[in-house]
């Protein structure tokens, strides 16, 4: 009962908190409603891409396949921090410099209408069969190992999981359909600061527990035994094999920081460049605290657990064995928080996407005059019609058979890597057609569903998607060689945003990578054998 009622608690301060700061912003705009009218802070920035990156996927996720297998999982989230420098430094500037709202608004100045029309829709796609309902899956998953419902209300596990979506998606829908981006942002600030907070005490109440009380024994203990479980280098038969993170995984993390309109649009709502690119640096800190978040819970597991039939409850397990009962409340009203500030950007990007890369452009194909009331009030009945799918289809990963965290991110790059080769094509030259990258997105897409559900090549699918995007780009350039456009594209400066890099980035930006690099050598056989 008392961590149920600190989860109550804290949950509903989170959502004072956020009226308070943003009862005085009225959504009267599209602007105002999808981009904050481009007016945040960098740590706005920052704690928005952060958490917004950060749902109980990766809590669930991550625990999960560190129990069953070792640290090898965490190079998704710790050599993402290459990858968000390089959108920092080289593709940010591309969106803000044509003051773009979604990031296929590139494809339309680059390619044509068609090609942002067709991305656009791959996108809403993947989020309503993807994104959204993995969100509201995972959480309903760690509130329901927090709590046990299924036992409380005597029902079966999948009626529980069932019945916790649908709470999660309702009020996430309100959050986003209420209060926009700005509201959103809000929430992500204070859950950061809860968040770090309840990771840290996690962490000391769970290595005391491994230590029988005492907190140093049990730090002794996961140092010095089943420390093959220690080791992000892993093998070439791991979920993730290191050498992944050259090839596939780099891709992916550049599609996701780079053009995954959900994360990019929090960049794109800062008041300048500078501003934007200091949100990514300090996102980039919080990736680096990833071991101790996401990936501690799963250590400790090991040292506690010898089976679990249900193993994407092995974080929820370690909180509610490791935690006096006010954590437990406060964990899980993080864990609600990160599911509602990821399934609200989820609905307010694809809300975006929708309403100002289709829904308007239709419109006005018939000569038809939207007004600002007119774009609000479409988005808002698009987000419930998304939001209301996505619980639908959420409780049916329930019968997924793989490791949680792979099957999602091998969903994941069926839409990203044919969307991130084009945009990347289109980033580096300046004569490819448009009928190349039409041609590139529909034979990498193809592609990849034949190697993954048709042959089965025996290649992991991060290498097959290495392979895929350098084929596809080839195809791209030879399109482009044969059949030019003729007249090579030039990127129009629309002045709405100081275009100013920040003047310390790049010493920041060499620290950041130094500590990655850190990271991967602590965590390697060279300590842990």
């Amino acid at each position: 009962m008392t961590a149920f009622v600190t989860f109550i608690t804290v949950t509903l301060l989170v959502a004072i908190i956020s009226w308070f700061k943003t009862r005085k912003h009225k959504i009267t705009t599209s602007a105002g409603l999808f981009l904050a009218n481009r007016n945040l802070s960098f740590t706005a920035v920052g704690c928005a891409l952060f958490f917004t990156n950060i749902s109980a996927a990766e809590f669930v996720g991550n625990s999960e396949s560190v129990y069953l297998n070792n640290m090898t999982v965490m190079a998704w989230g710790v050599s993402s921090v290459f990858a968000m420098l390089i959108v920092s430094e080289f593709i940010i500037p591309i969106y803000l410099k044509g003051a773009m709202s979604t990031t296929p608004d590139f494809l339309e100045s680059r390619y044509d209408p068609q090609t942002k029309k067709l991305v656009s829709y791959l996108f809403l796609i993947g989020y309503m069969v993807n994104l959204l309902p993995i969100v509201l899956y995972t959480g309903a998953v760690a509130l329901n190992g927090l709590f046990h419902f299924s036992d409380i209300w005597h029902i079966s596990h999948g009626n529980s999981i069932w019945i916790l979506v649908w709470c999660i998606g309702l009020i996430g829908s309100l959050y986003s359909i209420l209060g926009g981006l700005k509201a959103i942002v809000i929430s992500d600030l204070v859950l950061g600061i809860c968040m770090f907070t309840g990771a840290l005490l996690l962490a000391y109440f769970g290595l005391s527990h491994v230590g029988n009380g005492n907190f140093q024994q049990g730090l002794h203990t996961i140092l010095t035994s089943k420390t093959a479980h220690l080791n992000s280098i892993g093998t070439a038969s791991d979920a993730v094999p290191f050498s992944t993170i050259f090839t596939g995984m780099i891709l992916m993390n550049l599609f996701y920081w780079g053009t995954e309109q959900v994360i990019v649009q929090q960049a794109l709502a800062s008041s300048d460049l500078a501003t934007s690119q200091k949100g990514i640096a300090l996102a980039c800190a919080g990736k680096l605290l990833g071991p101790l978040l996401f990936i501690l819970p799963g250590i400790i597991a090991v040292h506690l657990y010898n089976h679990m039939e249900n193993t994407t409850e092995v974080f929820s397990r370690v909180v509610a064995d490791v935690s006096p009962p006010v954590l437990s409340g406060f964990i899980a009203a993080i864990i609600f928080g990160a599911a509602i500030t990821s399934f609200s950007p989820g609905l307010n990007s694809a809300s975006t996407l929708f309403v100002l890369n289709i829904y308007k452009p239709f419109k006005e194909k018939k000569g038809v005059r939207l007004t600002e009331k007119d774009l609000l009030r479409s988005s808002k009945r698009f987000e419930m019609f998304a939001s209301l799918l996505a619980m639908f289809i959420a409780p049916l990963f329930i019968f997924s058979t793989d490791s949680f965290y792979t099957f999602m991110q091998k969903i994941n790059a069926a839409f990203s890597i044919p969307i991130f080769t084009i945009m990347f094509i289109g980033f580096v030259t300046k004569k490819v057609p448009p009928i190349a990258a039409k041609a590139g997105l529909v034979f990498c897409f193809i592609g990849y569903v034949l190697t993954q559900m048709v042959f089965d090549t025996g290649i992991h699918f991060l290498h097959v998607l290495a392979i895929l995007f350098v084929v596809t780009s080839a195809l791209m350039l030879i399109v482009g060689r044969l059949y030019p456009m003729e007249k090579a594209y030039v990127a129009q400066n629309k002045s709405v945003v100081d275009l100013k890099p920040w003047k310390n980035r790049h010493w920041v930006n060499g620290l950041l990578l130094i500590v990655m690099i850190l990271l991967f050598l602590l965590f390697s056989p060279l300590y842990f054998s």
